[in-house]
């Protein structure tokens, strides 16, 4: 009998997907994260197939070696990839999967309503109402900006970031500019986008910027103070992929600064612990890295995570493979 260990309870569908195929579940039954010694311990001595971790799991080199010869296959629940060692995966012969394509809508919505939330101010309206302060309508309270017809610049036009300009394009007339390692013709064509060759120019030039890039070491801190200081003073900094990609203090100096008008933030640099000061700057809307976080969008991974691992135990095929 084929065993699979899931670092943490995810949608049912993947129990019940592994259970039809006569397989062998263990969850761990722990409320919250496996540390790193903790997932060595359970790793260690036990015959599993498979492995389903998640974007929180440290799955480096040590935890890679505690794994038994049996493992086939590391599933990750997530799109990135940057909690596993992929080298030290592809030396011991283990296939790493992600979860791709499935979450790109509600990660997209998910964006461009923190993008709305920011310009008019909606989560500072809430907090104004719930703290008491609410006493009339008042011509000049919690003033926003129309975002209709302005430039929208885009850091990493993968698929995400393109369905984000897409609706943006055709809901809100948003001029749409970005900038990529290539070009993408196919957002050009639908968005009328324009190819800028760097980063700095897509920030001096928008209105707001939205980041999709993936966290590598050229991409660490892409954002910090001298990026910050390019960009136009009434600019909106939107981040729903890695928290480390944005330097949180310089953005928390720059918004005290009046540098940029605010920022949104799904991810955090030091996840979960958040910089105290952002915590304290009114115009930064933050939720807590929940941009994939609908029914329909977990419910899909867990299935795409359950087949992935299938097709590799029954040496059908691989299904999703992330490859170093």
């Amino acid at each position: 009998m084929k065993k699979i260990f899931i670092t943490r309870r995810i949608h049912q569908p993947a129990e019940d997907m592994f259970r039809a195929e006569g397989y062998d579940v263990t969850v761990s039954t722990k409320d919250g994260v496996l540390t790193k010694e903790e997932l060595i311990v359970a790793l260690s001595g036990m015959q599993y197939d498979a492995v389903v971790s998640l974007l929180t799991d440290t799955i480096d080199q040590e935890v890679i070696s505690a794994m038994p010869d049996s493992v086939k296959i590391i599933a990750n629940y997530a799109v990135g990839v940057d909690n596993i060692d992929l080298v030290a995966a592809t030396e011991r012969g283990i296939v790493v999967t992600n979860t791709p394509d499935v979450l790109t809508g509600s990660v997209a919505e998910h964006t461009v309503g923190m993008i709305l939330s920011l310009a008019s101010r909606i989560v500072e309206g809430d907090r104004f109402i719930r703290e008491g302060k609410f006493v009339g309508w008042d011509p000049m309270l919690l003033l926003g900006i129309d975002i209709k017809g302005k430039t929208f610049g885009l850091i990493g036009a993968g698929r995400i970031g393109s369905e984000v300009a897409g609706i943006l394009f055709n809901g809100f007339g948003m001029n749409v500019i970005y900038s990529d390692v290539k070009k993408n013709e196919a957002l050009e064509v639908l968005c009328k986008a324009q190819f800028l060759r760097s980063h700095d120019e897509v920030l001096s030039r928008a209105d707001v910027v939205s980041i999709h890039v993936p966290l590598l070491p050229t991409t660490h801190h892409l954002i910090n103070a001298e990026k910050l200081a390019r960009m136009k003073k009434g600019a909106l900094l939107i981040n729903a992929s890695r928290g480390a990609i944005i330097d949180e203090q310089a953005l928390a100096d720059a918004l005290k600064a009046g540098v940029i008008r605010g920022a949104a933030l799904d991810v955090f640099e030091f996840e979960p612990k958040i910089n105290q000061e952002l915590m304290n700057i009114p115009n930064v809307v933050m939720t807590p890295h929940a941009a994939s976080a609908t029914e329909e969008t977990r419910t899909k991974m867990a299935e795409i995570v359950a087949r992935n691992v299938i097709e590799v135990l029954e040496g059908r095929g691989i299904l999703n493979q992330v490859k170093n």
